[in-house]
């Protein structure tokens, strides 16, 4: 089973670790028998399917959720372990396509208008005239 992030990017899945474990949700007496929790494990820098741009970009925008160049992602909201499977996939392909689509717009240089240029100025000589009349004066009587 293949992992389709975009048209360009398809992940095999022998780069996935799977864990399974016993959950702490829903289950009734059926949660002390079943592993129904499950943690996908995805090496980013052991990856052959990212290129070093992509692997780069990911490392940078996830560096808080990434142990030791690996992103884990843990689900036990469902009672089988396929339902937890498949949000797992469904949430790690969503953060993988959310973060290597750039969302950083090019500012367009431009300049002041006459007019905000103008209350930029009045502003200053109105502070500058506050602070003069804060002054004291001194009267020379000789």
């Amino acid at each position: 089973m293949k992992i389709q992030i975009n048209r360009k990017l398809i992940i095999p899945n022998n780069e996935f670790r799977w864990r399974f474990s016993r959950s702490s949700g829903p289950g009734g007496q059926n949660i002390n028998k079943t592993e129904s929790r499950v943690e996908i494990i995805f090496n980013i820098t052991e990856s052959k399917a990212l290129n070093s741009f992509q692997k780069g970009i990911l490392l940078d925008k996830l560096e808080n959720k990434i142990n030791n160049g690996c992103i884990s992602i843990k689900i036990q909201e469902e009672r089988t372990q396929f339902a937890n499977r498949q949000l797992a996939i469904s949430k790690l392909v969503t953060l993988l396509k959310e973060q290597l689509i750039s969302k950083n717009k090019i500012r367009k240089v431009t300049k002041p208008s006459k007019a905000s240029q103008k209350r930029r100025v009045e502003s200053k000589k109105k502070r500058g005239r506050l602070k003069l009349n804060r002054q004291k004066t001194i009267q020379n009587d000789f």
